[in-house]
């Protein structure tokens, strides 16, 4: 059986507190495991997740300040450390390649399984399968950065009544689904389109086109809310959206559930919670809404 959920490793901006390691995201998608911005203590969150590195087929990595970036020489050398069997993906700006480079390379380890390096330097997809597409989108940070979007292809929905109407069952109706046509009837006229979900990944930026343009539509949003509306030009200042900022986006994109994380070390994690939802809220979003803790689990949204 499938599963498709998102696991949250980490949900701390800048400086990990007592309850919050620094950022980490992994994304379980049919069997792949998609591993966002390994910020440092990543390995030991995985451990505790219940996430293998063996479970890693893509790490994608948003702009290299070190609280999305500095684990990626401990998930790197442990995915050589238990010799994973199948290729690895790392994607990051290409402007930041000496960074990665650094990190990959950072202490002596035993090399064992290559990691296929594809750096991203313009909006557009990155890799085609028969899963999803995932494409990269640049936003507005004081480094470069990208975010991430990827899109189940569209499928159909086959309609019983339809399919009775026309007198087709049994092995008919896979066969009409496979090959488009039966007895002169199509497809189209037996079934629906059945629109592919959508998941997005967002982090460092200040608000701008490529936010929209990954949020859009999206089943599953996870994004930056790294301050409160009242510190709204700190956010600008820094780069950064406010839980005000992140949710009228998620409003405006018709977005089916949306994760708030990566929280400013100024807010006690006491008050967290609380305070990032209700300017959520009174953003005007009414969609399914999470404000992420460390080793939580999110389901994407069942199909419509």
């Amino acid at each position: 059986m499938s599963v498709r959920e998102l696991v949250v490793l980490g949900t701390a901006s800048q400086v990990p507190t007592r309850h919050r390691n620094h950022n980490g995201y992994l994304l379980r998608w049919d069997g792949e495991g998609i591993l966002f911005d390994p910020g440092e203590g990543t390995q030991r969150q995985m451990l505790r997740a219940g996430v293998a590195a063996h479970d890693l087929n893509r790490i994608c990595v948003t702009h290299f300040h070190g609280d999305h970036s500095l684990g990626l020489a401990g998930v790197i050398q442990r995915v050589n450390l238990d010799q994973v069997p199948h290729p690895v993906t790392a994607h990051y700006p290409k402007s930041g390649q000496h960074f990665f480079d650094r990190l990959r390379y950072a202490t002596a380890y035993r090399e064992t399984v290559g990691i296929t390096e594809a750096p991203v330097d313009a909006d557009g997809d990155l890799a085609v399968t028969r899963s999803y597409t995932l494409q990269a989108q640049k936003l507005s940070h004081p480094v470069e950065s990208y975010g991430y979007r990827l899109t189940e292809p569209d499928g159909r929905r086959m309609l019983p009544e339809r399919l009775a109407a026309h007198g087709i069952s049994g092995p008919d109706a896979g066969r009409i689904q496979r090959e488009g046509v039966l007895g002169g009837v199509t497809l189209d006229e037996v079934s629906e389109v059945r629109r592919g979900q959508r998941f997005a990944f967002v982090m460092d930026t200040r608000l701008c086109d490529g936010v929209y343009a990954l949020a859009e539509g999206c089943d599953l949003l996870v994004i930056e809310s790294t301050f409160l509306d009242e510190d709204a030009r700190l956010a600008a200042d820094h780069g950064h959206l406010t839980a005000g900022q992140a949710a009228a986006v998620a409003r405006d994109a018709g977005v089916r559930h949306l994760v708030l994380t990566h929280f400013s070390q100024r807010y006690s994690d006491s008050e967290n919670p609380a305070s990032f939802e209700r300017q959520a809220r009174a953003a005007g979003y009414e969609g399914e809404l999470t404000v992420a803790c460390d080793l939580l689990r999110v389901p994407v949204p069942k199909r419509r």
